[in-house]
This record gives C-alpha cells, structure tokens and sequence, in this order.
C-alpha cells in the first residue's frame, strides 16, 4: 500500500504539497499518478510521474498551478499544488504501477497499488 499525506485544510490561493511513498518497493521503478474524488463525483486524474524518465503530465484544470516530483534519496512522489481553489477540494489519491507509460497513466484501472488518500478542502 501507498501513504499518501500533506492534505489539510487551506484558503482559496493557497498551496499545499502532497506526498506519496510506500516501505513496500522503489519508488523510483514505478510511475506514480495522482487521482482525487470530490464527494459524490468520479475519482479523476491529476498528474503522474514516469517510472525512470520522470516525464511528468497533468490535467487540463491544473496545469501551471501543480508539479509533479520524485525525491529519490527519500524515495517520495511528491504533487505541489499553488493557487487552489474551492473545486481542487476532494480526496487525493497516489497509485504505483510499474508497467503504465505516459499516455496511460490517467486510466486508474491499470494501477496496482493504492494509498488511502488525503484530504485537501480548499475553503475561506
């Protein structure tokens, strides 16, 4: 399983910085997306990370306000969000899959391995 944290609760312009990692296998081996649910909406992608080349992509809705990351020496993913707004509230989630390349790693699907989520509520 993956542990993902960093959620919380932040005003409209603020930033957080989600973290995702696992005791279980290297990071650095697999490619890592982000998924969120927003209650009583489907979990949609975010952003992903691929495995070795770290090319990173994103979703249209958060495109220049996110970036994506690995630290490989902490074996950690990481998702800075900037300039959130009340719609980014929603359940964020990490998923590893060692075998999903760049133009899949939005199907949710294809992931393996799943962390429990963190929740990040974008509010004045």
């Amino acid at each position: 399983q993956l542990q993902a944290s960093g959620g919380g609760l932040v005003q409209p312009g603020g930033s957080l910085r989600l973290s995702c990692t696992t005791p279980r296998f290297t990071m650095e081996r697999y490619t890592i997306s982000w998924f969120r649910q927003a209650p009583g909406k489907e979990r949609d992608w975010v952003s992903c990370i691929v495995s070795y080349i770290n090319s990173a992509y994103y979703t249209d809705s958060v495109k220049g306000r996110a970036t994506i990351s690995r630290d490989n020496a902490k074996d950690t993913v990481y998702l800075q969000m900037n300039s959130l707004k009340p719609e980014d509230t929603a359940v964020y989630y990490c998923a590893a899959d060692a075998y999903v390349n760049g133009p899949l790693c939005g199907r949710k699907d294809l992931f393996e391995s799943w962390g429990q989520g963190t929740q990040v509520t974008v509010s004045s």
